[in-house]
């Protein structure tokens, strides 16, 4: 997944506290902009900034074809990860337990709405 950010640095910072994540590449990309790759060994998030400021869009993504609408990470304690976030000052909704898991949503800096789920016992 790759999504366009303010700030790839800060948004690779809160995705290393959050998930435990970390940096898996950084540099120059297209049009002059700025990509970062956050992850784990086998997937990773690209947070990308081009070279001039982003606009933000007051667009409804759940009504917008190719529209983002929540970035879904898979965590083994989501009452660990829920915490950290908390700690961050960022406020967690919509919970709830499903079968076979748990979740909550949080939105970023730049409204980017994270979906945790666990699936542990």
């Amino acid at each position: 997944m790759n999504v366009t950010v303010s700030d790839p640095e800060a948004t690779a910072k809160r995705l290393e506290d959050w998930f435990g994540w970390k940096i898996r590449w950084k540099g120059a990309s297209l049009g002059g902009g700025t990509t970062y790759h956050i992850g784990n060994d086998t997937s990773y998030i690209a947070a990308y900034r081009p070279a001039d400021a982003p606009l933000r869009s007051n667009a409804v993504s759940y009504h917008t074809h190719g529209g983002l609408n929540h970035v879904a990470v898979v965590v083994d304690d989501i009452d660990a990860t829920e915490e950290r976030i908390k700690a961050g000052g960022y406020k967690t909704h919509n919970h709830g337990d499903y079968e076979p898991g748990r979740r909550f949503y949080f939105d970023d800096d730049d409204g980017i709405e994270f979906e945790v789920v666990s699936y542990a016992d």
